[in-house]
């Protein structure tokens, strides 16, 4: 959050300031400090004000994670599991072996989550240096982001965190997936196993309702004439951009959400 505020503050001070991201966290280390996306939050939706800047030098330090509350680290780790379903199999199975030392920034796990974080760097570099504005295949990267966003709007920006939001939103996203046969139900109970080994939700327990959650979607950056991009697992390793027909889409949330 502070690295969004001060960089879209940077952006547009003086029409553009230089900026230097030092993140202190998890998540911020592997996604929200790469890349150029500065914003913050409306009541309508996440992140709608924002520009792209990026900063001169982006410094992470993996030791600073280890002074961390718990859940400030742990929410870190649905970006790294976006990072496996979307581009990298190899990186979901290697979570997959070291789940449990993982979960607890074990010291001796130090050198791994360092390999982990350099990984997740390397890739997210990858995506945008190939697609820097978001007009194609950058959208990869918002795996989980379309209900996890707007849950965290419908909930008031304070119920989750952002990782534990976008952990929820990746299972809504696998589950309309499967129910359109486009992944296997193996690939979504590795998902779901991984979550929770790693300290994330899977399920989500509070006051927002399904039809809150299904007008908030629809003020999704990802929408094109008024057609709401999903982001679809394909296998571990492998998504697709694409539209969901609206009858599944509001049939899975209304069942994950336990409105009927």
């Amino acid at each position: 959050m502070i690295g969004d505020l001060v960089g879209y503050v940077a952006a547009t001070y003086l029409r553009g300031v230089p900026l230097v991201q030092v993140p202190t966290s998890l998540l911020a280390q592997v996604d929200a400090a790469i890349g150029g996306k500065t914003g913050i939050n409306h009541p309508k939706g996440k992140n709608l004000i924002g520009a792209f800047y990026h900063p001169r030098l982006v410094l992470a330090d993996p030791a600073l994670l280890f002074t961390l509350p718990e859940r400030s680290r742990t929410e870190g780790w649905a970006e790294i599991v976006k990072y496996g379903i979307i581009l990298d199999a190899e990186l979901f199975v290697l979570l997959e072996s070291h789940a449990s030392e993982l979960r607890t920034f074990a010291r001796t796990s130090a050198a791994l989550l360092c390999r982990i974080i350099a990984r997740c760097i390397d890739l997210k570099v990858m995506v945008i240096e190939e697609d820097e504005r978001e007009q194609g295949r950058r959208a990869i990267l918002n795996y989980g982001h379309t209900v996890g966003h707007a849950l965290e709007n419908a909930s008031g920006y304070g119920e989750l965190l952002h990782g534990e939001a976008i952990s929820i939103g990746m299972v809504v996203a696998a589950n309309m997936a499967l129910e359109s046969c486009l992944c296997s139900a193996d690939m979504v109970a590795r998902q779901s196993a991984l979550l929770v080994a790693l300290g994330l939700p899977i399920e989500y327990h509070g006051t927002v309702q399904a039809q809150a959650l299904l007008s908030t979607v629809q003020l999704d950056k990802k929408v094109v004439d008024k057609r709401v991009r999903w982001i679809m697992p394909l296998h571990i390793g492998e998504v697709m951009i694409t539209p969901m027909p609206d009858e599944l889409v509001t049939r899975v949330i209304a069942t994950f959400f336990m409105e009927t």
